[in-house]
């Protein structure tokens, strides 16, 4: 007969060990995504039967492409805001074009 102390320590080491296993599980799916991870490189490498990249696809360049320079502003711009005139001439032209696309297309609707 199995004394109450040695069942209840037994049922404990049973609880620690699976608490240990389900901590255990998600350290060893990250080690084993780390590890595919590092073989990238090395599948382009590879033939295309094997897995590696179709026939078609054109070759790494040598050096790699610089960065952008993305703090550097640009250049101020040469053009000059319209006056009130140039402003209202380019709307009355806008204004013609749009009349006529529309004469256009009512006229195209007709005929069909």
């Amino acid at each position: 007969m199995v004394s109450k102390s040695r069942s209840v320590r037994r049922r404990t080491t049973e609880f620690v060990a699976a608490g240990a296993k389900a901590r255990f599980a998600p350290l060893l799916a990250l080690a084993l995504a780390a590890s595919l991870g590092a073989c990238a490189s090395t599948v382009a490498d590879l033939p295309p039967q094997m897995g590696g990249l179709p026939a078609g696809t054109p070759e790494r360049p040598a050096q790699p492409p610089a960065y952008p320079a993305v703090h550097d502003m640009p250049p101020p711009r040469p053009n000059t805001v319209l006056t009130e005139e140039e402003r209202k001439k380019t709307e009355a032209e806008l204004i013609a074009l749009r009349q006529r696309q529309e004469k256009q297309a009512a006229e195209a609707a007709k005929g069909q």
